[in-house]
């Protein structure tokens, strides 16, 4: 079958929702299986931007690095930020060993809980920052030429490097020093870290990746494409940070989290590759637009979720009506060229 045909991309995918959802059934009854498909969908549906900006740093990899980040990427993306990295918070922020989080996460999943809400501040200031900051780097790019909606174009001109910076800073200082706040101090560091995070690991990919793309449509091999892996996975996380907390409001099970979030992370990875080998980005212009308005609404949600606590699916609903707004006016605006 052609590379981009739907069944070659998702059919991994299907065989191994399939697969998971039968050994969840098998090992643990019919109703971890069915929260297990319910945090599945929940996932897919509320990742579409995931997947876009996923799709736009893709498209610059060799074929080599796009299948890695099918294989070793979707690894880490489901055992790593789906069961690791909960734990290992909770290690870092109660002072626990590994071995008493994990026998908490398996055994004892009420207080594991109650452990991973506690470190809530640092996840979402940390990933709440990242997103801010790819949002904004978006937003106030002089480099760009196709816009969306009216302002944006104001927003390009008046363009900088460090304008993101200066403003994600200054809303991570300005939630963290509100009254109420449980913890100013590690809010503080999380956010400052998330925004540097940001820098370092996008700023690397762009300077390794800049000469190359200058002079040719050679795709990212090596230490560039190497970086923009990095980068991808580090961009996964920050996505996943809500995604993991919130499906503690389902069920408190790990196994039960890690399995429904894992094959929805199979699925995000599967859409993203056929959206690389659709070329859906050059066929929808707006949609990339569509994805970094859904990613900034995200990022303020995360940040000011310690003081106005949202449903994960409101965010994720209206992050969906303007992707779909954006998919709509892209149409539009073809027609109108033709």
């Amino acid at each position: 079958m052609h590379k981009a045909h739907p069944f070659r991309i998702f059919g991994v995918s299907g065989f191994v929702t399939f697969a998971i959802l039968v050994l969840v059934w098998v090992f643990l009854g019919p109703q971890a299986a069915l929260l297990a498909a319910i945090l599945c969908v929940i996932e897919i549906t509320f990742s579409f931007d995931n997947a876009i900006i996923n799709a736009r740093v893709l498209k610059t990899l060799s074929p080599f690095w796009q299948q890695l980040f099918l294989t070793v990427g979707i690894l880490i993306a489901v055992f790593g930020m789906r069961l690791v990295f909960p734990i290992a918070i909770v290690a870092i922020t109660s002072g626990l060993s590994w071995d008493v989080v994990l026998n908490l996460a398996l055994n004892d999943p009420a207080r594991y809980t109650h452990e991973l809400e506690s470190a809530k501040s640092l996840i979402t200031s940390f990933g709440g920052s990242f997103l801010l900051m790819l949002a904004l780097h978006f937003f106030f790019d002089k480099a760009r030429t196709t816009f969306w909606l009216r302002g944006e174009k104001f927003f390009a001109r008046i363009g900088s490097p460090w304008l993101p910076v200066v403003i994600s800073l200054l809303m991570v200082a300005a939630l963290a020093l509100l009254p109420g706040h449980p913890d100013v101090r590690g809010s503080l560091i999380a956010g400052i870290a998330g925004i540097f995070t940001y820098l370092i690991v996008h700023g690397l990919s762009e300077a390794v990746g800049h000469s190359k793309s200058l002079t040719s449509n050679i795709k990212k091999t090596g230490a560039a494409a190497f970086l923009s892996f990095l980068y991808l996975e580090v961009l996964d996380a920050s996505f996943s940070f809500d995604g993991v907390i919130g499906a503690f409001a389902v069920t408190s099970d790990v196994i039960i989290i890690a399995a429904g979030l894992g094959v929805g992370a199979f699925w995000v990875r599967s859409l993203t590759i056929y959206m690389v080998r659709k070329g859906l980005l050059d066929q929808y212009k707006f949609l990339e637009h569509g994805a970094h308005y859904t990613i900034l609404l995200l990022a303020f949600v995360m940040l000011i979720s310690l003081f106005l606590h949202l449903p994960e699916a409101v965010p994720g609903l209206i992050g969906i009506v303007i992707i779909g707004l954006s998919v709509y006016s892209s149409i539009k605006r073809r027609k109108e060229v033709t």
